[in-house]
């Protein structure tokens, strides 16, 4: 035990074992909800509450409409490219050349105040997707960090499991 304690490869394992965990499989269930409902309402019920905006309105919608289109499809990309890591089908390393085609940062919405004048079901279907953007970037920060990154705070523990070891060996 103390040798993997002492190799810094041991840390690496942990932003591996993100995409197996618990936290990545709900992620990746919300997300690809949001992605479903969101093409719902924009085929249906959006679609018919569009066409009675004023025209100014009408061009907001248009516009953050292919914002949250875009954003929820550049984190379906990075939901199934993570997806892939935990089926088995790619490595980590994989993933992350691959991930550089993804812009996490892609399509943030426009002003409050012509949000605001949008339907309220766009207007949560934003902000959710807001949310959830903010939590893969998170993510992503933590699964993708270089191991200089991930050792450089060291692990918290080793100082005490020395002196526990040091003890035990007088």
């Amino acid at each position: 035990m103390t040798d993997r304690l002492h190799n810094d490869g041991a840390l690496v394992q942990f932003s591996e074992r993100l995409t197996n965990s618990q936290a990545f499989g709900s992620l990746f269930r919300e997300g690809m909800d949001l992605v479903e409902e969101t093409a719902a309402y924009l085929d249906g019920v959006g679609r018919a509450e569009a066409k009675a905006l004023d025209r100014a309105v009408s061009l907001t919608y248009a516009t953050e409409s292919m914002r949250l289109t875009t954003r929820l499809m550049q984190l379906a990309s990075w939901l199934l490219l993570h997806r892939a890591v935990k089926e088995g089908e790619m490595t980590l390393t994989q993933a992350n050349r691959e991930k550089t085609k993804v812009k996490l940062s892609a399509a943030d919405p426009g002003p409050a105040d012509m949000i605001e004048k949008l339907p309220t079901q766009l207007q949560d279907l934003i902000a959710r997707s807001m949310s959830l953007q903010s939590r893969v970037r998170r993510l992503d920060t933590n699964i993708h960090a270089t191991p200089t990154e991930r050792t450089s705070i060291g692990n918290p523990l080793v100082p005490q499991l020395n002196r526990l070891k040091a003890a035990f060996e007088q």
